[in-house]
């Protein structure tokens, strides 16, 4: 499904649907492919704004998870976006905790899949190997339980950009800006509901990480999917959609009055 990228002044972005906002960032090897079944389902239910995260664009000094998150609050501030229910997959999770600590005021609730903030398995010491195109596949191979999803369009975006010289650089520092961008200790100021959904099967944010976020953060419910790796929301869409979609019901339902 394609979908019509829309500007306002420097952003570029997706908004489908009408309703309440339901904000989508996605990870480091992120595209709009990865939302593309969640994009459908909720454009029925709720405005979905996917902002395109300037990963590859900024300069070097603001290649950090935090410069993204400026990135993000600039977005939301100019397209005067409120009560947001702000999802992150991966890098884009992490995101996504920073924004709500820094500027709870417009956010909602906050899901996160596969999350980087607390620990993840990068690509590894040799990351990223350049021209080792098998090497390539197997680490894209990873994200996923049945690596068939990591299919040849998928490997040959993430082999385009780490053989790029300066778009390789710039991956290497945001990985390493979300490794040193430890949140555990600030996780417990957050005061949205949050909602974890994680793969049974994620070899890069493994299930003790949704674990450790589901301990740390006050107001959270934690889901496991079997058979399901780094990215929930791509290769098993019917039952995250179906995790979401109670969730922000459950959000909306007025509260029991006490008699």
């Amino acid at each position: 499904m394609s979908y019509e990228i829309k500007q306002d002044g420097k952003f570029r972005y997706i908004e489908e649907g009408q309703g309440e906002p339901l904000l989508l960032l996605h990870g480091l090897f992120g595209a709009l492919s990865n939302f593309s079944d969640l994009i459908e389902y909720f454009r029925n239910h709720n405005k979905v704004v996917v902002p395109m995260l300037p990963l590859l664009e900024l300069d070097l000094l603001h290649t950090s998870v935090g410069g993204l998150e400026k990135f993000v609050f600039k977005f939301i501030e100019q397209r005067n976006l409120n009560n947001i229910n702000l999802l992150g997959n991966s890098l884009g999770g992490h995101v996504a905790i920073l924004h709500v600590l820094k500027h709870p005021e417009r956010i909602k609730s906050l899901i996160l899949t596969g999350s980087s903030g607390l620990f993840e398995n990068g690509m590894g010491d040799t990351y990223p190997k350049r021209g080792d195109y098998d090497y390539i596949k197997k680490k894209t191979e990873l994200t996923f339980y049945d690596p068939q999803i990591a299919n040849k369009e998928l490997v040959d975006e993430v082999y385009e950009i780490v053989n790029n010289r300066l778009k390789a650089v710039k991956i290497i520092a945001l990985a390493k800006s979300a490794i040193r961008n430890n949140l555990g200790e600030e996780l417990n100021e957050i005061k949205q509901p949050t909602l974890l959904i994680w793969g049974n099967n994620d070899a890069i944010t493994p299930p003790f990480v949704g674990r450790e976020f589901h301990r740390l953060i006050p107001n959270s419910e934690l889901h496991f999917i079997d058979k399901c790796g780094h990215a929930p929301m791509m290769e098993v869409p019917g039952e995250f959609n179906k995790i979401l979609h109670q969730f922000l019901t459950k959000l909306n339902e007025p509260a029991a009055v006490v008699r």
